[in-house]
């Protein structure tokens, strides 16, 4: 018998079908790969077996937990059964962590509810889960809050809530889509390495193929509410059957042609830039001390240049990008834009300003759903002397929409009406709008799914050919800053550790950490066996 099994089971909220005749099955010691892109209906199966379905959802069919149908269990058994037997890693751990409450309290309450203990043994108990999974007491004391760790320490509390009681299974949703390769790489062992000791099951839900290659026994590929091709990992990546399997392999290989780079003068310059941070007082009447974010930090980005900046979380890159905008203060060093300076004084220099732009990570949360694109894209207006007006405003928009490939009559939609991938173009638009002479790319990828990420670099590639566009591509994702970069900087508690000609320092890196950041980052099989015999057979 195993462990989960799904059979023929359908979906429909309010009487739209989400999920069509669902099938798979996870044994123990298993780890199972769920991927495909965003709306295929990955998380919803997820949900259905923990019983966390939305209002109006309607199942059929067959979600069996051992012997025990969990679609006709009741919600006390649900709730006896969640955390206990099942556990579930979200994809955001801070939104999962109580930001008011410990993380000693937070793992201690999965054990305190569902065992009769003592708060002491409960608080000792999470101590050695904690520990179990990289977070020794010595170091990350029970008493800390989800702010005053890392994003991989969060997500590590939230594995530790998961497992504290041992489940028989584990079910990751995207557990690591917002990491650094480094902190991606541990919480996968960390993964693997759980379910070796405990035995219990895994459903990986993830879009990155890479992720599903290096550690999944079993794939199970979904589309539209559908299962379209399943089976072991290595038969999959061999020879897989489905055009849409073989769409996602390709995007997640995909290759861009940037336009040839055009020694210029320059544009950008950064020199010997530091800057420091207050830290805590350690008493009452303590001094405060200072922690340094970026050191001594120096390059320079010509005119039409494409650049890449990568470290892990915390190295320095967001308080860099920060310090460029001219949002911050530096405490020493020069930071010039056409040989202006970025501040005047202690105030951004407006003048300068006007001439750059930024794309975030999240193209939802950097806009006012309450706005239509119209106002929304023509934020970067108030940079301008004399902003346009009238005709000439509606032409800027229009120019903006068409040139990132969305229609003029999206200027009168509002921003949820609008896919991931055009929400990211849209901010694209909004950063042309104004054209600035660089653009900063903070993750402006990292979330997407690997097809439409493919589609917005694609944009890159060509606003590239039509404007002399100069970037710095600020990205956790090796893969992609390799092909949409002429030179990349490698970053490190606050320094530049190495940069050079991107492929120069991808095929032979010099320095220790940027050589580990290559190892760390997972790769996809050189090539498919249908492949092999194409190549087999060229001339």
């Amino acid at each position: 018998m195993s462990l989960l099994a799904i059979e023929n089971l359908n979906l429909s909220i309010n009487g739209t079908p989400i999920l069509d005749n669902i099938a798979l099955k996870i044994e123990a010691g298993e780890i199972v790969a769920l991927t495909g892109e965003s709306g295929s209906g990955k998380s919803l199966t997820s949900l259905a077996i923990m019983g966390l379905l939305p209002q109006g959802a309607n199942t059929t069919g067959q979600v069996k937990f051992g012997n025990r149908d969990l679609l006709q269990t009741s919600e006390a058994e649900l709730c006896t059964m969640r955390g206990n037997e099942v556990g579930m890693v979200f994809q955001e751990p801070m939104t999962a962590l109580n930001p008011v409450q410990t993380i000693g309290v937070q793992v201690s309450e999965t054990i305190r509810i569902h065992e009769k203990t003592t708060r002491h043994e409960a608080y000792r108990r999470a101590a050695q889960t904690l520990e179990r999974v990289g977070l020794p007491n010595d170091r990350f004391p029970l008493t800390r809050y989800p702010h005053e760790l890392s994003g991989g320490q969060r997500q590590r509390v939230v594995i530790a809530m998961a497992i504290a009681l041992r489940p028989k299974l584990l079910i990751a949703d995207e557990p690591t889509t917002a990491l650094d390769v480094t902190t991606q790489a541990t919480i996968l062992e960390l993964l693997k390495g759980l379910v070796d000791e405990f035995g219990m099951g895994l459903m990986m839900i993830t879009h990155d193929l890479a992720v599903v290659a290096n550690m999944a026994d079993q794939i199970v590929v979904m589309q539209n509410g559908r299962v379209v091709e399943a089976g072991e990992t290595q038969r999959i990546f061999q020879n897989m059957q489905h055009p849409y399997t073989k769409a996602l392999l390709a995007a997640s290989t995909h290759q861009v042609n940037l336009p040839a780079l055009q020694k210029t003068q320059p544009l950008l310059s950064v020199e010997g830039v530091v800057r420091d941070y207050p830290t805590a007082r350690t008493g009452l009447f303590g001094r405060r001390g200072q922690h340094r974010a970026v050191s001594d930090v120096s390059f320079q980005l010509n005119r039409g240049e494409r650049v890449g900046l990568v470290g892990e979380s915390g190295c320095g890159k967001s308080t860099l990008t920060r310090a460029i905008l001219g949002l911050e203060d530096v405490q020493s060093g020069r930071i010039t834009l056409d040989g202006e300076p970025v501040f005047a004084g202690k105030s951004p220099n407006h003048k300068v300003r006007r001439k750059m732009q930024v794309v975030f990570q999240d193209p939802y949360g950097s806009f006012n759903p309450r706005h239509k694109v119209e106002r929304l894209i023509t934020e970067p207006f108030h940079l301008l002397d004399r902003p346009p007006v009238g005709q000439a405003r509606e032409t800027a928009v229009a120019k903006a929409l068409t040139d990132v490939g969305l229609a003029t009559d999206d200027a009168q939609k509002y921003i949820h009406e609008f896919s991931g991938g055009q929400r990211q173009r849209l901010a694209i638009a909004r950063a042309l709008i104004i054209e600035p002479e660089l653009i900063i790319f903070d993750e402006a990828v990292s979330a997407l799914d690997v097809s439409v990420r493919a589609q917005v670099l694609d944009l890159l590639a060509d606003l590239c050919r039509t404007r002399d566009l100069a970037y710095l591509f600020i990205s956790h994702d090796l893969s992609v800053v390799r092909t949409i970069t002429d030179r990349v900087m490698v970053m490190k508690d606050g320094k530049i550790v190495e940069q050079g000609m991107t492929e120069n320092v991808y095929t032979s890196p010099k320095h220790p950490y940027t050589r580990a950041l290559l190892a760390a980052a997972p790769t996809l099989p050189s090539r498919t066996s249908n492949e092999a015999k194409h190549a087999d057979r060229s001339p």
